[in-house]
């Protein structure tokens, strides 16, 4: 494995820690204690100070600190990307890549910020002049997940510290050494102590870190059941919630010039972060009249995979799941739909030992009445559904209580396009898999949560667009 700098440890005390495990090789880390009661009301009160004096720096100051956040990380590519190779498994190519990208995050918002967040006239009545102000609003929670260590941080908190508003972050419970190392990059960036504070924290401290009014907002990216809890959570409190939670992103093949390469272009997006990414196409629904071969070259790709060091880039590998219980809960998944009359042509078996590999699947025949078509398939698995027109490939796509993203394919853009417009999603693409970008808002419908990250609509969730109204 690749050496991982050492990172500041606290000594483990009786409290539920958070845990960094190898998933390669089930190897604990390193643990750390969550935060008694007094740290976290440290934090918050170092948080609200900063916040009353960082919305006094001009806002190109503000955008000049993270303009040394995005040089930072381009700086530490290399060492970040290995903290999360061993922390979460990430391919090492694809950490680096995830380093590279947060980096163009925060220089996008330090170019951008200024005129983002601009003062908009507006007409007014005879003898008036109005405008909408853009000014923060406070101190800000960050619920964080594993899957993109850095990534998941940085579109929520570039805007926001671009804006003036200060940010708590309580990171995945398995991603303590990368969460670390995020802080100490914030600290060296030259963020003022409490504009960024780093909290190992349980799930009743969240409560009440919620509840506290201190803090004026809270966005969460995770599972379905954890963004219902904290909008439960925030709506009794009366605060605003941005939630990136679940998808089944709908990938729609109508045509192709040539399918066995539509398949492996299919099957890569597919195998993105080991097939763990909300918007991964998650539902492959493909013309009949190219269908087999399709299965047919996805069964290829898989097969011919075989587990690899996630530390070393080496063709014809696929990487551990994030945790072995997370692989385990996959393949549980996956013999559920078998036995509910699916058809397994590729992979879905666990490995032996206690690393989180398992096989990369291509999965056929899930109908409505099973688990698996309403369930989001977080890993490396190809559902595929076989369509005969582009009016049941588009009620397919829509049949789902997720509507994060979507895909539509097609040698005639135009026919691709009629489908995409009709998506019910937050992000419909056509003849791509995703619109990539720090300028690409990021967010969905339905039970993929609400809210929008990145991209100009970044700096308008987290705001207090103010009316200004001076009479003449």
């Amino acid at each position: 494995m690749t050496a991982v700098p050492s990172l500041p440890t606290r000594p483990v005390t009786g409290r539920p820690a958070y845990r960094s495990v190898n998933p390669a090789t089930g190897e604990l880390l390193d643990e750390f204690p969550t935060a008694t009661g007094a740290e976290v009301e440290e934090a918050l009160a170092t948080a609200d100070a900063a916040y009353r004096a960082w919305r006094t720096v001009p806002l190109e100051e503000r955008a000049a600190v993270a303009a040394r956040i995005g040089e930072l990380f381009t700086e530490r590519a290399e060492e970040l990307a290995a903290i999360i190779t061993e922390e979460m498994g990430k391919p090492l190519a694809e950490a680096v890549g995830e380093v590279e990208f947060c980096a163009e995050i925060f220089a996008y918002f330090a170019a951008q910020g200024p005129a983002l967040a601009a003062d908009q006239p507006i007409p007014a009545p005879a003898g008036g002049r109005a405008v909408i102000q853009k000014r923060p609003v406070g101190v800000l929670l960050g619920i964080m997940p594993w899957n993109y260590p850095y990534y998941q941080v940085a579109r929520f908190a570039a805007p926001n510290l671009v804006l003036g508003n200060t940010i708590v972050l309580k990171h995945a419970e398995s991603c303590p050494r990368a969460a670390l190392a995020l802080q100490q990059l914030m600290d060296d960036a030259g963020v003022p102590a409490g504009a960024y504070t780093n909290l190992f924290v349980s799930h009743d401290q969240v409560e009440q870190i919620i509840a506290d009014p201190r803090v004026e907002g809270v966005s969460l990216t995770g599972s379905e059941r954890a963004g219902a809890a904290v909008a439960e959570i925030a709506g009794r409190n009366l605060k605003k919630v941005v939630l990136e939670l679940g998808g089944s992103d709908p990938y729609v093949v109508l045509d192709a010039a040539d399918v066995k390469e539509a398949a492996r272009a299919a099957f890569a997006t597919r195998m993105g972060n080991t097939g763990q990414a909300c918007n991964s196409n998650k539902r492959m629904i493909v013309m009949e009249d190219i269908y087999d071969e399709f299965v047919a070259e996805l069964t290829r790709q898989a097969r011919g995979l075989e587990p690899g060091d996630p530390a070393v880039d080496a063709p014809g590998t696929y990487a551990p799941l994030s945790s072995r219980a997370a692989a385990e809960g996959l393949a549980a998944q996956i013999r559920e739909a078998v036995a509910a009359g699916a058809t397994l042509h590729a992979g879905g078996t666990l490995l032996e030992g206690p690393g989180a590999y398992l096989a990369p699947a291509v999965l056929t025949g899930i109908t409505p009445e099973m688990a698996a078509f309403r369930e989001e398939l977080f890993g490396p698995v190809a559902v595929v559904y076989r369509v005969s027109s582009d009016e049941q490939a588009l009620a397919l796509a829509n049949d789902t209580p997720y509507g994060l993203g979507g895909a539509v394919f097609s040698t005639d853009p135009e026919r691709a396009r009629r489908i995409a417009e009709q998506l019910e999603c937050g992000m419909a693409n056509v003849n791509a898999a995703e619109a990539e970008g720090a300028g690409m808002p990021f967010g969905g419908v339905k039970r993929s949560g609400y809210g929008r990250e990145l991209g100009p609509l970044g700096m308008d969730e987290f705001v207090n667009k103010r009316l200004l109204y001076v009479n003449d």
